[in-house]
């Protein structure tokens, strides 16, 4: 039996496992508490990812470097074909099922034009990594997802570079495919800048958007910072 979530595709996976999808800061220990540990180990995480061929190299890296690293952080055997298709294999002496999702969102970066040290943000528990697909929401023209992309990043990368440094989140453009990695509530505005391009609106208008999107951004960071426990 397959089950689907947002972080990948378990085999035989406990149906208490797929209704959980919530609490992002406490995901982690939230499945170990939950889980003892011969039950976690039976749950091996197998899932393949066809990435495009100029990527394959960012994956391994300098002399299997990248590859390495994450096959140590995450626990997960990492299996790279000349196709292009990595496939992750997660392993039974894991005692933290959460890092083979990590490293799937990892690999899915690094494919979609995240450098690795970019990527790797995704070993943070409250990172997150969004992936949107010019294609499904302007059609296939190659023309057309062209003109998008060029809105999204802006003469000389301005428009891509006021995104990030506003939003406080990094914004890959690649083929034809618009990602974004942050976190709560910077990847939401980050986003919704991202859909205004996408609809036509002007850029006066969505760095206009921006701004407000900067002073709410600092009035929640100030309102974390007043009721955080010392």
């Amino acid at each position: 039996m397959r089950k689907s979530s947002c972080f990948g595709t378990l085999k035989t996976l406990p149906a208490t496992l797929v209704v959980w999808v919530s609490k992002p800061k406490t995901r982690s220990q939230w499945l170990k508490k939950s889980f003892p540990l011969e039950v976690k180990t039976s749950m091996l995480f197998q899932e393949s990812i066809k990435v495009p061929r100029d990527r394959i190299g960012v994956i391994i890296g300098q002399d299997g470097k990248v590859k390495n690293r994450l096959e140590n952080m995450t626990n997960v055997d990492v299996e790279i074909s000349e196709e292009g298709v990595v496939t992750l294999t997660g392993r039974r002496d894991s005692e933290d099922p959460v890092l083979a999702w990590k490293a799937r969102n990892i690999i899915r970066a690094m494919a979609r034009g995240f450098s690795p040290r970019n990527a790797f943000t995704l070993m943070d528990d409250d990172a997150r990594l969004v992936i949107i697909s010019l294609r499904d929401i302007v059609g296939s023209s190659p023309r057309q997802i062209r003109r998008v992309a060029g809105r999204i990043i802006g003469e000389d990368g301005k428009t891509r570079k006021i995104i990030e440094q506003t939003t406080e989140t990094m914004v890959s453009v690649y083929g034809y495919t618009v990602s974004i990695i942050g976190y709560y509530p910077g990847l939401d505005y980050a986003r919704k800048a991202i859909d205004m391009l996408i609809s036509g609106a002007p850029h006066s208008s969505v760095y206009s958007r921006l701004e407000s999107m900067r002073r709410d951004l600092n009035r929640y960071k100030a309102q974390i910072w007043e009721n955080s426990e010392f």
